[in-house]
């Protein structure tokens, strides 16, 4: 079977992560959730004590930081199952300070890509397909309303 790639390009609250999930366990393709992993550098951050808005004592830290993302949608940092814990308010709160460090953002883009190249994956964020994965097979840009969404949601299920 040929690896495909599937990018899924939008804005936050685009319905990227829904459609990409649904889309990833009908054709079995692995779902890469790249905002989970900035939240799960996020949570190490945290866990280490380090001040999310100190983009030097963040930026140390890559060399430690494992993140996997496994089937069912678990997430691992560093082998600890983080998935309910990057959820929590305290990860929300700092991730986008983590999301802004260029250091961070191409180690986890690095990650992302080595992730996309011996498997069929689906994955979503707001630069996939210009800039993560600019070779992906077939690339989609989601701008839709939130009625839109429901109805896509419903229809590929």
């Amino acid at each position: 079977m040929k690896k495909v790639v599937v990018a899924i390009d939008g804005p936050a609250a685009a319905g990227k992560s829904t459609i990409a999930k649904k889309v990833a366990l009908i054709k079995g393709y692995t779902y890469i959730d790249t905002g989970a992993m900035y939240r799960a550098f996020t949570w190490y951050c945290l866990q280490k004590n380090v001040d999310c808005q100190d983009e030097k004592a963040c930026v140390a830290l890559i060399p430690e930081v494992k993140i996997e993302l496994k089937p069912n949608n678990i997430v691992l940092c560093n082998n600890i199952d983080v998935t309910t814990a990057i959820r929590q308010t305290d990860v929300s709160g700092n991730v986008s300070y983590i999301a802004s460090y260029k250091d961070i953002r191409l180690a986890l883009v690095d990650l992302q890509r080595a992730m996309a190249k011996n498997t069929s994956v689906v994955m979503d964020g707001r630069d996939i397909g210009t800039n993560v994965i600019k070779d992906a097979e077939l690339k989609i840009r989601l701008r839709v309303s939130a009625d839109v969404r429901v109805t896509l949601a419903s229809a590929i299920t």
